[in-house]
């Protein structure tokens, strides 16, 4: 039997890079998964790449920095697959730079998106999950969150504060059955990445040189530890943090 058999999954971001991947992997384990972005048409093609393949799945547009949208998000999801059972949040912004350099406007986009916009999605299954006394969050922290980034203060305190939320949540959830933990992986190859690499040439061979596999964290890694905190494998383990890296954080 597959691990996510008759499960309905939301994974935000999931219309490229690392939420594709997830997506994807969790449509093969058995999950009906949710395509939710700000991009709909990246949205739309991951579900197509989906159902073409024969599994299920449809595109919602979503901006995750607002309440209103994620909850339509999730009553979309309910009354197309009857219910929900997983929430990915995965969706994440990144402009990086010195920050004696950075403006307020920008640290306000990474704030809204990578915190406020996991505060919104996780808020908005909450009462529906201890409802049901039944659901699973993963969140999408990074390695940054733990051990900082030079040229990413501001990221990284906001996936510091994710890893923090996570283990927050998972002692309120605990009692209602909900499992909540957290998958901080090292840098990774995305479009998000490769857009931070334009403005900064060779950063991509130096982090490659400092991470011990010698190659960057890819979406099949990241979708492999999701699955399992979403697998009832792990139906007595919260408010963990486990690092996809490659050896690039040991701690």
């Amino acid at each position: 039997m597959k691990r996510l058999e008759g499960k309905v999954a939301i994974v935000t971001g999931s219309g490229s890079g690392l939420g594709r991947g997830i997506a994807k992997r969790m449509v093969a384990e058995g999950a009906k998964v949710v395509i939710a972005d700000i991009n709909i048409n990246g949205a739309q093609q991951t579900a197509d790449e989906i159902i073409t393949a024969g599994g299920e799945a449809f595109a919602v547009q979503v901006d995750i920095t607002k309440y209103a949208q994620t909850c339509a998000m999730v009553q979309a999801a309910i009354e197309k697959f009857g219910q929900v059972d997983i929430l990915v949040n995965n969706a994440g912004w990144d402009k990086f730079g010195p920050f004696a350099d950075s403006t307020e406007d920008v640290w306000d986009k990474i704030i809204a998106i990578n915190y406020r916009g996991n505060v919104n999605c996780s808020h908005a299954v909450w009462k529906y999950f201890l409802e049901r006394k039944y659901g699973k969050i993963i969140n999408i922290a990074s390695d940054a969150g733990v051990a900082g980034s030079s040229g990413e203060a501001v990221y990284s305190g906001t996936k510091g504060a994710i890893i923090a939320l996570t283990k927050s949540l998972a002692r309120e959830g605990a009692r209602a059955k909900i499992n909540v933990n957290c998958i901080a992986p090292g840098p990774a190859d995305t479009p998000m990445f490769a857009e931070l690499q334009k403005n900064t040439p060779g950063l991509g061979d130096a982090l490659i040189k400092a991470i011990p596999f010698r190659r960057l964290v890819t979406p099949e890694d990241i979708a492999a530890g999701v699955v399992f905190f979403a697998s009832d494998e792990a139906s007595f383990i919260t408010g963990q943090r486990l690092s996809i890296s490659g050896g690039l954080t040991m701690c």
